[in-house]
């Protein structure tokens, strides 16, 4: 497979040229894919896009592998060679037995070999990913890597230009929205390259946007039937959505079309019984949000709410995280968990239930008093003494600091043997005094946020997600 420098020349200007273009992303990714694959004598390449949570690989380009084995299921990152991520070049002899590759039994029924990957950086860090894929046992060259990275790199630049082509269209789009009635959309969180078969998958894509629930389009096919060794009949679901671990296939209220489904998911189910799938019309999909508490069946939980700024599973993923760094931390000694009445009690219930070590917990309250309002009072002190003791300072949100300065300098005084802070949320945009912050969960925007414990006049806490409130509605915001 060893091949010239004229060669791959020759397929770099191609790939340049064609990553230029004013092609879409999926026929960009397509079309290197080949030009790849073929410069290399190789007899599939697939290039993949990672989520911004950095859990999943999207396929956004492929040439040469079946339909089957790019819907095998969604890729994990951290299973599916997961060195690649640490910015590693990855050789692969045999896909069948090396434990690195997640589905390894589709790669022996596809009769992939021999597999070369290497990651997209964009700023120095994984945005994605290019697999090269031989059906022979081979070893690649140092020239082969070398020109297979510069292929990356060229995908990164047509990443982030299509990022920022969406991020600018959903924009002009928002102001549009904005300009006409009021209304705020949010900006996508993720690349999402994705042609729809039909109109109400994307309705359906944006409606689990605007929810910030996570979602893949189309991301495995299940064989449903077979002639000998061939596959004669597959089903693919329109969706999954990670957090809930659940397909969904949408469908109308069309009677041939909702029978011939419903024979499907059956077929599915007895053959998959794993599997978790539900087929749902508008009116289903809507009941579900509203089970979550989300949407027009919801309305009494999410009346006022502008938009949902993080979901609920997305909020329990990063105190998770937030978790693992304070266990590691202070592994080996006891923690005192301190947090300010009342905003803080959902963060602080979730976080402590995740930490590997010994805890206690105390509690203030505090008011403010004054003519601007800004000066703070301590209602009700600590029931026992910080004095030696390792002290995690626990906030809901911190915007302009003076709240949180005040507390720590009352803490401090107290002499305990360490001092930090962690919060869920940093308003770093309304910052005043530069305190410090240990641990923290999301910078969020300038704007005001309620739910999961955050309230607006006593409302909003009990919402299971984080939403930024319609702006009409506040009227004095109280500083937090």
């Amino acid at each position: 497979m060893g091949r010239t420098r004229r060669s791959y020349y020759s397929a770099l200007k191609r790939i340049t040229k064609v990553a230029n273009s004013a092609l879409s992303l999926r026929r960009i990714c397509n079309s290197v894919a080949k030009s790849t694959a073929k410069a290399m004598q190789a007899n599939g390449c697939r290039i993949l896009s990672l989520n911004p949570q950095k859990e999943y690989l999207i396929t956004v380009g492929a040439y040469g592998l079946s339909d089957l084995y790019l819907k095998k299921g969604p890729l994990e990152a951290r299973k599916s060679l997961p060195d690649i991520l640490e910015g590693k070049v990855v050789f692969i002899a045999d896909a069948a037995k090396d434990e690195r590759v997640q589905h390894p039994q589709i790669a022996l029924a596809q009769g992939i070999s021999s597999l070369l990957g290497v990651p997209v950086l964009g700023k120095g860090e994984a945005i994605g990913e290019i697999r090269i894929y031989t059906r022979e046992p081979h070893q690649f060259s140092e020239a082969d890597k070398s020109f297979l990275l510069s292929v990356a790199d060229i995908c990164a630049v047509v990443f982030e230009r299509a990022e920022l082509h969406q991020l600018l269209e959903q924009g002009y789009k928002a102001n549009e929205r904005r300009r006409k009635s009021s209304q705020v959309s949010p900006l996508p969180t993720t690349l999402k390259p994705t042609s729809f078969a039909h109109p109400s998958e994307e309705d359906f894509a944006g409606l689990l946007d605007f929810y910030c629930i996570e979602w893949l389009y189309e991301p495995r096919s299940f064989p449903l039937r077979w002639e000998g060794d061939k596959i004669a009949e597959m089903f693919t679901p329109d969706f999954y959505l990670p957090e809930l671990d659940l397909y969904v296939e949408l469908t109308t209220l069309k009677q041939n079309l909702l029978t011939e489904k419903n024979r499907k998911l059956r077929q599915l189910r007895e053959l998959y019984p794993e599997v978790n799938i539900r087929l749902l019309n508008k009116n289903d999909f809507l009941k579900l949000l509203a089970k979550y508490g989300y949407g027009p069946l919801g309305e009494a939980k999410v009346e006022g709410i502008d938009r949902v700024l993080y979901s609920h599973a997305k909020i329990q993923r990063r105190i998770r995280t937030l978790a693992r760094r304070i266990s590691r931390d202070y592994a080996g000694q006891r923690l005192m968990l301190i947090g300010i009445l009342k905003g803080v009690v959902c963060f602080m219930a979730d976080l402590m239930q995740h930490l590997s070590l010994p805890v206690t917990l105390d509690f203030m309250a505090i008011s403010y008093y004054g003519g601007d309002g800004q000066v703070v009072k301590i209602t009700r002190d600590l029931d026992s003494s910080i004095t030696g003791q390792h002290v995690l300072m626990v906030e809901d949100i911190v915007d302009t600091g003076m709240t949180l300065n005040y507390i720590l300098s009352h803490l401090s005084a107290h002499n305990p043997a360490s001092l930090r802070v962690c919060t869920l949320l940093d308003k770093r945009a309304r910052r005043l005094i530069n305190v410090p912050l240990d641990y923290v969960g999301f910078e969020v925007p300038d704007e005001f946020v309620v739910g999961y414990g955050l309230d607006y006049k006593g409302e909003y806490r009990n919402l299971p997600f984080i939403g930024i409130l319609h702006p009409e509605l506040i009227k004095d915001e109280e500083v937090r």
